[in-house]
């Protein structure tokens, strides 16, 4: 009987709200039995519990009043961490004649067991309140240390709105791109801080995606898969930071993308950064793809020599160092790529004038930026590699990214995955997305094929050693 009334109830349920928040907040409840006019149902945990009443009271009450009549009560039974379902009395919610407001603000009955028991926050172990969740945020990454010029504009006047008005803008979710060291982290930290300055109660999260991989694996292992995903869905501003290294993790991707549905739906704000725009992007999923698409997309370019000398003069300051203009422009000549490049060569002029009790002039900064560009290597990528790799054996790069199976190919695309694998930091996953859509065990294999060949054909290993040179340059 209490099965047949609860699945009519959810038949109602399932037609008036979004299927993402029906598969995550009803498919898991249980019903358990009917006593008269109470119905008992089992849910995963108190928060579970907490957020039906706070989001879904009003079906709940008009569900249970058709099935059971204007006297009908509901029943939670919550199961606890160690599993097993309380043996005290469940907490009572009497339906009639209660407002939400009602509901949300009289005493809270549910027994929680031996201490207080709250969802676990993947960086506070054991437990948080909500308002104590630490934000991951670097006081230093605000908009004031920010230097804004033609290089970064827009994406830095769309960052500084959402910090300003989380939610509430056009640019939900925000999506930076741009190659390392131009900013990006330190632009979506900085929404973080001004959310946290101009609202102090909202919560606030900085993650980077391969921790969130972790910390979702690591709930996997413990069987807390639903206090992971009530712990995100409570976030009010959430930042993903290296969102591309989601590619080729399916589960990972899952996750996410039901986080990303709860929090947009329910007006929270989402920031994520990328080294390429969504468009570009391998490996991920293109009902993720579509979503980062919903917002806006900002690139963050190598900043002009403008924006260089303003960077310089700003670390001086922030430093204390009094460095005089010939010896900023020098630098800012001479070091171009990115930002994270332009505060290590100041690092290392501040560095040489300390340890060697030498003045900061023009002299000093000549010397040490010849030094620097001279040992600086080319920061080798993936795209670099299948370049070089192509060019080397004369192989279209399209061809190298087709499924074809042709002898040259196949090892042209090993000989790819090998380099990237010893050469790049990027994880075997996106190494595959990058090289012909291929899987980690794909990358795996021909690592294995290419250190094999390597000890037992001569001719192999001398075109590799060649490849290497080039890559090298």
């Amino acid at each position: 009987m209490y099965q047949t009334v609860w699945n009519n109830c959810l038949k109602v349920i399932r037609d008036n709200v979004p299927s993402v928040s029906f598969r995550t907040w009803f498919e898991p409840i249980v019903p358990i039995k009917l006593e008269k006019n109470i119905l008992t149902i089992q849910v995963p945990s108190p928060f579970f519990y907490e957020y039906l009443e706070e989001q879904y009271i009003d079906i709940l009450r008009k569900t249970l009043r058709k099935e059971l009549g204007q006297e009908a009560k509901l029943e939670y039974s919550v199961v606890m961490e160690s599993n097993s379902v309380t043996n005290a009395k469940p907490y009572t919610v009497k339906l009639p004649g209660k407002s939400n407001a009602d509901l949300k603000n009289r005493p809270v009955q549910m027994p929680l067991g031996d201490g207080e028991h709250s969802i676990k926050n993947p960086f506070i172990i054991p437990g948080i309140k909500k308002l104590n969740i630490d934000p991951q945020l670097n006081p230093d990454n605000s908009f004031s240390n920010f230097i804004e010029g033609e290089c970064n504009r827009l994406a830095r006047s769309a960052g500084f709105a959402v910090g300003n008005n989380p939610g509430g803008t056009a640019f939900n979710p925000l999506f930076l791109y741009g190659d390392s060291g131009l900013g990006k982290t330190h632009l979506a930290q900085a929404i973080g801080i001004r959310v946290k300055e101009k609202l102090p109660d909202k919560v606030v999260l900085y993650v980077n995606a391969n921790k969130f991989g972790t910390q979702f694996t690591d709930a996997i292992r413990n069987n807390n898969k639903n206090d992971f995903l009530h712990f995100y869905q409570m976030i009010d501003l959430l930042i993903i930071d290296d969102v591309h290294e989601f590619a080729g993790k399916e589960k990972t991707q899952e996750i996410f993308f039901h986080i990303f549905n709860h929090l947009h739906q329910s007006g929270k704000q989402l920031v994520l950064t990328s080294d390429k725009p969504p468009v570009e992007l391998q490996g991920l999923e293109q009902r993720l793809l579509s979503r980062f698409k919903w917002g806006l997309s900002a690139d963050l370019q190598p900043p002009d020599y403008e924006t260089r000398v303003a960077i310089l003069k700003h670390k001086a300051y922030l430093d204390g160092i009094n460095m005089q203009d010939d010896v900023i422009e020098y630098v800012a000549t001479h070091i171009t790529n990115n930002i994270r490049e332009l505060e290590g060569a100041m690092i290392s002029l501040l560095a040489q004038a300390t340890l060697n009790r030498r003045e900061i002039n023009l002299d000093l900064a000549k010397e040490m930026i010849d030094k620097l560009i001279k040992n600086t290597k080319r920061e080798i990528s993936i795209d670099y590699i299948q370049k070089v790799v192509c060019s080397y054996f004369n192989v279209p790069i399209e061809m190298l990214l087709s499924s074809t199976r042709k002898r040259e190919i196949v090892q042209a695309r090993q000989i790819a995955m090998f380099f990237s694998k010893n050469l790049t930091k990027s994880s075997l996953a996106t190494i595959g997305s990058q090289i012909g859509d291929k899987d980690h065990a794909t990358v795996l294999h021909a690592c294995k094929t290419v250190n094999n060949l390597l000890e037992t054909d001569k001719r192999f290993k001398f075109q590799i050693d060649e490849i290497e040179k080039r890559l090298k340059i």
